[in-house]
């Protein structure tokens, strides 16, 4: 195999798996070698804006995970129709890597000298913080893929109550921030790849191609209906589904062929702060309150 079809299926082998085999274990060595891929990753200002904490020591895994189920209660508490997953299986991890974020480095990126522009500048600044988190995060997970072992990632972690348990625990300034959390283990199960796009759905050569648009009706029905299903579904495409034209009526072409806007109308900017339409989700937590 090349190089390149070599790195490639690295990158579909990455994978958020949560079922791993119990009692095994890894080498410091192989996770050296993971946190190393995160550390090659790219940032703004080159200001590698982000720390790695590996909690192999098997009490202190533990003490990690009773946060993340106290985040996961959370998420069942206070934010209703969202499909959490349980944590328990962090039980059998073989370590937790934690991807801190370090908001000092920002100072680095491009600043405004005018008051016209400072907003600007500050929200530019924190999406080059957060892409370059994300480059670190990415690069973790392929480190991981590539050593035969599986991940999940959990950004929990950057949530305030669970950042500030997180930081209690590890040592770390609560001003810092976990904005990824990769548990690792040994995949007990074998997976198909999660639901993709079609590559020409998403892929616009030399601009952007309208009929590719999706649109905000589409962004309604995933997050009402078919959000629960491709989360969590081990098929690339929906088409595999058995039941794919039950659960997506008349948007099975939307979701599966190059064409998801064969109109090319294109949208005015709409508010998605909130949930816009009932659906499961918004029916369960418009119950529950």
């Amino acid at each position: 195999m090349t190089e390149q079809s070599l790195f490639q299926d690295v990158i579909r082998k990455r994978r958020s798996v949560r079922k791993f085999e119990a009692g095994r274990s890894v080498s410091r060595a192989a996770l050296e070698r993971i946190v190393d891929c995160g550390r090659w990753a790219p940032s703004g200002a080159n200001v590698q804006c982000f720390d790695f904490i590996v909690v192999d020591d098997p009490e202190l895994r533990t003490s990690v995970m009773d946060i993340f189920l106290q985040q996961a209660q959370r998420l069942v508490d206070h934010a209703k129709g969202f499909p959490a997953v349980k944590k328990t299986y962090m039980a059998n991890t073989v370590a937790i890597i934690i991807v801190l974020g370090d908001p000092r480095w920002k100072v680095c990126f491009p600043q405004s000298t005018t008051s016209e522009f400072d907003a600007e500048y500050q929200e530019n600044n924190e999406a080059i913080f957060l892409c370059s988190l994300g480059a670190a995060v990415q690069n973790v997970q392929l480190g991981v893929a590539a050593e035969g072992l599986t991940s999940a990632w959990l950004s929990g972690g950057g949530e305030e109550t669970t950042n500030a348990q997180l930081a209690s625990l590890l040592g770390y300034p609560e001003w810092m921030c976990a904005y990824g959390t990769v548990p690792i283990g040994y995949p007990s199960v074998s997976q198909d790849r999660r639901y993709r796009r079609p590559l020409d759905q998403c892929l616009h050569w030399n601009g952007f191609n309208s009929s590719q648009y999706r649109s905000h009706e589409q962004v309604d029905f995933y997050e009402s209906t078919v959000r629960p299903f491709a989360m969590y579904r081990d098929h690339e495409s929906m088409l595999d589904w058995p039941d794919a034209k039950e659960k997506l009526g008349d948007w099975l072409p939307a979701f599966t062929t190059a064409q998801s806007n064969p109109d090319e109308q294109l949208q005015a900017e709409a508010d998605f702060s909130s949930p816009r339409v009932q659906g499961r989700a918004t029916r369960r937590r418009d119950r529950d309150q």
